[in-house]
């Protein structure tokens, strides 16, 4: 058992997939504490609120609501409520819906994740995929969850990724075992506005995703959840293209490179 975990998300503190997140929690450490938004965050990835104040909620012993980013939940739990005794993981979730290919780069789950092992703490990212959205499986990710981040904590990782992890739409007795992918370009095959008037004859805009029929690259992330398995992505914020930057070393010189 670990001494003490920090949870966090973007779907909100009352989402149902906290509620999930902190009884897999509670199997892992001792100490269990929530520092999670208020309200949905979903789509901000990394941000951080540099312009503008954030308050803390106190809900319960160790766990508070943040008017703010599932990052700035991160900054607030490892950086201000819990200095004098760290953590020793963060797990950002477990997120209603998928999160894989490009759309990891959008995901406030990923992003809080991805805050933590950037202030130096082992971070995992969990989401629970579903078929029907008014009916999602989790107690797949309730029943699956705690072994699986087990096993990986055992297993280990390096200090500048954290892991990226998404449960099948599947009950947890029918979910393949625990499968390593590369991410994929998933299913974002672009973006439209929904434009709509509202009662006073004012316009307003609601952005979302297109999805289409993408095809996905060797190992992807995608195609392993597709197969049934619990996928594991390690993520990390270097984001350099080797075949573009191997072009473009044809033509201009490389800082450092004789």
């Amino acid at each position: 058992m670990l001494d003490r975990i920090l949870l966090t998300n973007d779907d909100g503190i009352d989402a149902p997939g906290m509620a999930v997140m902190e009884q897999i929690a509670a199997e892992l450490a001792h100490e269990v504490w929530v520092v999670a938004p208020e309200h949905d965050q979903s789509g901000q990835s990394h941000a951080i609120s540099l312009h503008h104040a954030l308050r803390i909620s106190e809900r319960g012993p160790r766990r508070f609501g943040v008017s703010g980013t599932p990052g700035d939940c991160a900054v607030i739990g490892l950086c201000h409520l819990m200095t004098e005794a760290p953590p020793q993981l963060v797990l950002s979730g477990v997120n209603r819906g998928l999160n894989l290919g490009m759309e990891t780069v959008f995901s406030g789950t990923v992003g809080g994740a991805m805050t933590a092992m950037m202030l130096g703490v082992p971070a995992i990212a969990l989401s629970q995929a579903f078929s029907d959205r008014n009916n999602v499986p989790w107690e797949t990710s309730r029943t699956l969850g705690a072994e699986t981040v087990r096993k990986l904590l055992a297993i280990g990782w390096g200090t500048t990724a954290c892991l990226n992890v998404n449960f099948p739409p599947l009950p947890a007795a029918e979910a393949g075992p625990m499968i390593l992918a590369r991410q994929g370009e998933g299913m974002v095959a672009g973006m439209h506005v929904d434009t709509r008037i509202d009662p006073r004859g004012m316009r307003y805009h609601w952005l979302n995703f297109r999805r289409g029929d993408v095809a996905q690259g060797p190992e992807s992330d995608y195609s392993a959840l597709r197969a049934g398995n619990i996928v594991v992505t390690p993520l990390r914020y270097d984001r350099t293209d080797d075949p573009a930057y191997g072009d473009l070393a044809a033509h201009l010189p490389r800082f450092g490179v004789a």
